[in-house]
């Protein structure tokens, strides 16, 4: 996990995305850096971007006010380009976070990778391919449903007794820390912005189903950071994954932590360790089985 003081410019296409996903999602931005510079672009004179007026000044995000010149055109996209080079050759930031689903942001994500700026990218699951790859680390705005809004399932319930009942004891942290049980929850955000200034009820937590692909590169990941004994470091494994895929994140799986969804995989065992040099502190190792 990145610094605290690691100083980032937010620049939001609000043409793109829910004005209901704002607190969830600069909670999130928080766990990387601080968010030093946030802008947000589009028509302010639509009523479609009402719901967001209603949520600037809580988070002090500047709007930058950017008219269609031509019916169908959407002139957001050039303006937060411009600004985005301009903060990278004038201002003192250590990376960028776009928030946008738009396709037309991968070419400017690519270069600002290239100048040395780590990239963080948030939209939703629609968000084309080539965006999400092209940045350092891809969020899906569907895993950030506040927490307060949580009703778990019954079969979600189930799933988490049976992890409780096979997990060891303590909590893993996704760097590795801490060992526990999880659940997958269910969770809904209320009021999502249709696009027209009304709400259109509720934006639901999805989670997917943890496929070949994903088991695959999980796995050949322990296999590329493993000793002699096969053995491989969780917080490092999770770096490995995230590198080669930017969207991967444990939440979209239905688990908080990397650490608890390691847990879940069959092919897959685990082993806590305690810190020589904190020994309050617990590490986790994991191998895979067949490695054995």
């Amino acid at each position: 996990m990145p610094s605290k003081d690691v100083r980032l410019a937010v620049l939001i296409d609000a043409d793109n995305i829910s004005a209901a996903y704002i607190k969830p999602m600069m909670l999130e931005i928080a766990r990387y850096g601080n968010p030093t510079i946030k802008r947000i672009y589009g028509d302010w004179t639509k009523p479609q971007l009402g719901p967001w007026k209603q949520v600037l000044q809580d988070h002090a995000i500047t709007p930058v006010q950017q008219f269609g010149y031509t019916t169908g055109k959407n002139a957001t996209d050039s303006s937060m380009i411009i600004d985005a080079m301009d903060i990278l050759y004038t201002e003192q930031v250590d990376g960028f976070c776009l928030i946008s689903s738009d396709s037309d942001f991968t070419r400017l994500a690519t270069r600002l990778r290239e100048a040395g700026k780590i990239v963080y990218g948030i939209g939703e699951k629609k968000t084309p391919n080539p965006f999400v790859v092209a940045c350092d680390r891809f969020i899906f705005l569907e895993v950030l449903a506040p927490k307060e809004k949580k009703a778990k399932s019954a079969k979600s319930q189930g799933r988490g007794a049976s992890d409780a009942k096979n997990g060891a004891d303590g909590k893993i942290s996704s760097d590795g820390r801490d060992l526990s049980s999880d659940t997958k929850d269910s969770v809904v955000a209320e009021g999502r912005d249709s696009g027209d200034g009304k709400e259109t009820g509720s934006i639901e937590r999805t989670v997917l189903e943890i496929d070949d692909a994903t088991c695959d590169l999980i796995a050949s990941s322990v296999s590329d950071l493993a000793d002699e004994d096969g053995w491989a470091f969780l917080g490092d494994v999770g770096n490995l994954v995230n590198k080669k895929s930017p969207s991967f994140d444990a939440r979209n799986y239905g688990f908080s932590k990397m650490s608890k969804l390691m847990q879940s995989l069959d092919f897959l065992e685990c082993e806590l360790r305690v810190n020589e040099k904190n020994p309050q502190v617990k590490l986790i190792y994991v191998r895979n089985k067949e490695d054995n």
